[in-house]
Order: structure tokens, then sequence, then C-alpha cells
């Protein structure tokens, strides 16, 4: 695994630094790099695939697979913009490569509505998600990876499309934790985007069994 804060190979997107060194005699990349703020995003996610993709290059890997976010293209938000503009550095790149696109995670969705209830009251948004637990997003990280790089988009989906409000009352209910649910109407294309289920898949390539009913129940947060 590569970080900044790797014990052994540290590297950094936004430089380059220890890129070249820790990439000698790779086969296959997976960057699953990410930087959620307003200014560092493009730094990380778009500067630095061109840095890694030109270090891989030079070390000669075979396959370079990017983990982005199903329906990017659609949502018309700053951090989903980055993230499809990191998707077209990746497909007019040096390298083989794979697009793994998920949809939102079971336990990104639960941290947001924790942080949300220590307010006891959960603003929630008219969405339509379709959330996937992170353990089965890895099992197909990892089948792509070992695969010869596909030049294409291979979409991992929860197996149940639901509204946004339904996840916190789920979430509620299995936690014990009371909270007021606020609904809340988001304007403009990006609420029109997710209301219409920008976000989310009718045919995955994979998608996964464990609905976010069934993850919160098996003891999740």
């Amino acid at each position: 695994m590569l970080s900044r804060s790797a014990p052994e190979y540290r590297v950094d997107l936004t430089t380059g630094a220890g890129l070249d060194e820790a990439l000698l005699g790779v086969d296959a990349v997976v960057d699953a790099s990410n930087n959620a703020s307003t200014k560092g995003a493009a730094r990380t996610l778009v500067d630095g695939s061109r840095r890694l993709l030109a270090a891989g290059e030079a070390a000669g890997v075979r396959h370079h697979v990017c983990v982005s976010i199903v329906g990017c293209e659609r949502v018309p938000m700053g951090y989903y913009r980055t993230k499809a503009e990191q998707e077209r550095v990746v497909e007019r790149g040096p390298l083989p490569w794979t697009l793994l696109r998920a949809t939102q995670f079971h336990e990104l969705a639960a941290g947001a509505v924790a942080a949300g209830a220590r307010w006891r009251v959960l603003p929630a948004p008219g969405a339509r998600l379709q959330t996937v637990a992170a353990a089965e997003v890895a099992v197909a990280v990892a089948d792509v990876a070992e695969k010869p790089a596909a030049r294409d988009r291979v979409e991992v989906a929860g197996p149940l499309v639901e509204d946004a409000r339904d996840l916190v009352r789920q979430w509620l209910a299995a936690t014990g934790r009371r909270a007021l649910v606020v609904p809340v109407a988001v304007p403009g294309a990006l609420g029109r985007a997710l209301r219409e289920g920008g976000l989310t898949t009718a045919r995955p390539d994979v998608r996964g069994t464990t609905t976010f009913a069934q993850w919160l129940a098996a003891g999740h947060p």
C-alpha cells in the first residue's frame, strides 16, 4: 500500500515524490486516492493521476485501475466533477486501464447520519441512493486488478435503490437513537440529479447482496 504515511513506500501524488521507486516491478496499480477538500481534490485526483500514470508508464505497469463513482458525470457538484475529470485523464493516459465505479458506501451513509444525529436534528435530502458494502466493493476491485485491463467501466452497486430519508430512518431504528428527521429539498440541477437517481445504476456489472438494513443489523454503526 502506498501513501504519504506508509511505513515502507511513502508517496505523494501532489508532488510525485516516491512514485518512481514505489512502482518498480509493479504489474497493476489500484488508485483509490482521495481528497474531498474543495482546493485539494483536483491536485490529488486529477494532477495526481497524471503523475501516477507517467510513473506507471516508466515502470512498465500493465494495468491501471482507478476507483471512481457511479454517475459522477451526471451530478453537478464540485467533487463529482473532479472525479469525472480524473476518469478522463485515465482514459486518455498512456496505460491500459479499467475504471471501477462504485455507488455510495453503506459506511459513508451511516457516517453522515451519525454525524448529524449528534444534534438531534437530521436533514434528509430527497435523493435516490444505491448504497453498497465497502467489503463487497473491495472484492470487486481485487477481481478487476487481477484481470487484463478492460479499457472500460466496471460498475459495482448495492442491491436496492432507496430514498435517503428511508436510509436515515433505518439507521435510527437500528441504533435506537432519537432525532427529528427534517426533509430537505435540494434546489436546482443538483437536486434534480439526486432525485432522479443520478448516483444509481439499473444494470451494474457487480450487484452487492447486503442491503443497508442488513449491514446495520450485523452490528455496524
